[in-house]
């Protein structure tokens, strides 16, 4: 799987002087915007309150599930439908609603599967990429359905289709990522494959987005250069099926939408690392994976031996500065420091 993912994106760069000039511009774009974060913050939440999408501020991840809980009681929600999320992964907001009596559900097919098995992602782009398709359709036959088994990656997309098709139908609330937010626009945009963010995100009366406060952006220009390096280096597209721009919730005379959108901001340990000049060079990241892809550790070990939400090279520099040395320390040892991850992250992060 690694070797696939490897050698699609370098089918997508094959100009080397191209690609070292969108990696330069990609940089420059995100150290623009992290020399300004404050700033952009705050003019992200005051053209977001001007579109109607409410914005809410959470120091940590205790804070951020009650806010979505309060959310959630608001709209007596009961089910809950989920696009991707990393920031909800590092909440582990599943099980906190969960706690609460809410169902909230994974709808990216990936997490879906993995959430199916009570497991956790091993890979913040592809969940389950350490499961093989004969054991995807074992997993189906025992646990989702057992009429009949699923031999294909198209049947078993099918029987998934059926049954997140009528969750979403009955979901109280949607929730999703942000992968970008525009700050002078008040935009939260957000790239899938699937359309299923689209259908979280329009269905349910109330869509709440969760994000981590370094992904905002300046303008819309910003965005076009991201996005042909996210998409590129994470899926080797040179763009995903999707790529949504919510403005506000449903507004007069419109025939789909939320009634009401919400912005929860997470922290959780962002603005100490922000104050630190080298350590703030970690949230140049625009989370597409390909560290992971191309280091010798991760390909050997997967996901799920790091113990921690963002795995990998990315996740053995931000995880310590976020749950602390003293008890995610050890992840940096996971490194044989041959600077693969340097030499392939479209941001450029040393």
């Amino acid at each position: 799987a690694m070797n696939g993912l490897m050698e699609k994106r370098l089918n997508m760069f094959p100009d080397p002087s191209e690609l070292d000039e969108l990696r330069q511009q990609a940089n420059t774009i995100r150290r623009k915007t992290l020399s300004r974060l404050p700033e952009l913050l705050e003019q992200l939440e005051k053209n977001c309150e001007k579109n109607g999408i409410k914005v809410h501020w959470a120091e940590t991840t205790e804070e951020a599930n009650k806010i979505v809980l309060d959310l959630a009681h608001k709209v007596k929600a009961r089910l809950v439908v989920k696009g991707k999320s990393m920031v909800s992964e590092e909440m582990e907001m599943n099980s906190f609603l969960e706690e609460h009596g809410i169902e909230a559900l994974e709808s990216d097919m990936g997490e879906y599967i993995i959430q199916v098995d009570n497991e956790l992602p091993s890979h913040i782009i592809m969940p389950a990429i350490h499961k093989n398709r004969e054991e995807i359709s074992t997993l189906f036959h025992e646990k989702v359905d057992s009429q009949g088994r699923n031999e294909t990656a198209e049947e078993m997309t099918a029987t998934a289709r059926q049954i997140l098709r009528k969750k979403f139908h009955d979901g109280d609330m949607g929730i999703s990522g942000v992968n970008f937010a525009v700050a002078e626009t008040g935009t939260l945009c957000l790239v899938e494959n699937e359309g299923n963010g689209r259908f979280c995100t329009t269905l349910p009366k109330i869509h709440v987005a969760l994000m981590g406060i370094e992904k905002v952006v300046e303008t819309l220009h910003d965005l076009p250069p991201l996005l042909t390096m996210l998409t590129r280096s994470a899926t080797g597209q040179p763009i995903t099926t999707y790529f949504n721009m919510i403005s506000s919730p449903r507004r007069e005379g419109e025939l789909d939408g939320p009634e009401e959108v919400h912005l929860v901001l997470l922290d959780h340990g962002r603005s100490e690392i922000y104050e630190d000049e080298l350590l703030r060079e970690t949230l140049l990241c625009i989370r597409c994976g390909a560290c992971m892809n191309h280091c010798p550790v991760y390909t050997r070990i997967g996901g799920h031996a790091y113990n921690a939400v963002y795995p990998g090279p990315i996740g053995k520099i931000f995880t310590p500065q976020i749950e602390g040395i003293e008890s995610a320390g050890y992840l940096a040892n996971a490194s044989s420091l041959c600077g693969a991850c340097v030499e392939v992250c479209p941001v450029k992060i040393p």
